[in-house]
């Protein structure tokens, strides 16, 4: 099921969303993180005005959340006169799967403005990875990226970053912040481009950092994620990467910790 229609048929009470998610949303043999995260911020929206801008998300991966019935579950935090900090939790039975912090800020007056500019990037030699059922994750059928700088997955690439363009194929023409949070999360480790065997990887944590909250003037085709590895030691790798909407528009900030087996 495409992304809009899947959030489409959740149900919804105050401050908790229940959905039903097929395989075709695996990343191995827990949900996509960034499906996750979107169903956290859903339910937090229950509890939150609209007009008001996600400013950052931090997610804890804890424990895998298996295809079937999903429960995002939000309270508020704090309320303060600018922002509110939720947290949301996906569970299943008594088990916390995924714990997520959202801040919700309003804009305040400031003569401070700077925005990051995109980097040229040639893209005269772009690779597509395409989606290979049983070896592929089974989410990455819903997206079409193509590498513009830096190794495939498993390519053995002695390159610590990694420049994506992708595409997100979806039943609606203009992006939403559900969508932007799923895009964030579509780059696989890029540890994973310097081995040279298939091996797994998942993240930790992650930190979100919205730079915009006009999502819906972006058109859901030709994003731009330039990931870098920062550091590896003992398996774990910390990640950051720049989300740029089309037509170089800077999105997010994102940071991941990650375990990566090889």
């Amino acid at each position: 099921m495409l992304f809009t229609e899947l959030l489409q048929s959740a149900t919804h009470e105050e401050g908790s969303s229940r959905l039903q998610v097929s395989d075709d949303w695996l990343q191995g043999r827990s949900l996509f993180g960034g499906l996750q995260a979107a169903l956290a911020v859903y339910a937090m929206r229950g509890l939150v005005e609209a007009e008001l801008p996600l400013r950052t998300l931090q997610v804890t991966f804890m424990a895998p959340v298996p295809a079937g019935e999903v429960s995002a579950q939000a309270r508020i935090l704090r309320s303060g006169k600018n922002t509110r900090h939720l947290e949301a939790s996906l569970v299943q039975g008594n088990e916390t799967l995924m714990t997520a912090i959202g801040v919700f800020g309003a804009g305040r007056q400031s003569t401070i403005r700077l925005a990051p500019e995109q980097p040229p990037v040639d893209n005269s030699e772009a690779e597509e990875l395409p989606f290979i059922p049983d070896l592929s994750p089974a989410f990455m059928q819903h997206f079409t990226p193509r590498w513009l700088r830096g190794g495939l997955p498993f390519s053995g690439s002695e390159l610590p970053e990694t420049v994506i363009e992708v595409d997100f194929k979806d039943s609606s023409e203009q992006a939403s912040e559900l969508h932007a949070i799923a895009l964030a999360d579509f780059p696989p480790p890029v540890a994973l481009s310097m081995l040279k065997e298939i091996s797994a990887g998942s993240s930790l944590t992650w930190m979100l950092e919205f730079l915009t909250d006009d999502f819906a003037a972006l058109p859901l085709q030709g994003w731009r994620i330039d990931a870098r590895m920062l550091a590896a030691r003992d398996g774990y790798t910390n990640q950051s990467c720049r989300v740029w909407g089309p037509g170089g528009v800077p999105v997010a900030l994102s940071r991941q910790s990650m375990v990566v087996f090889g």
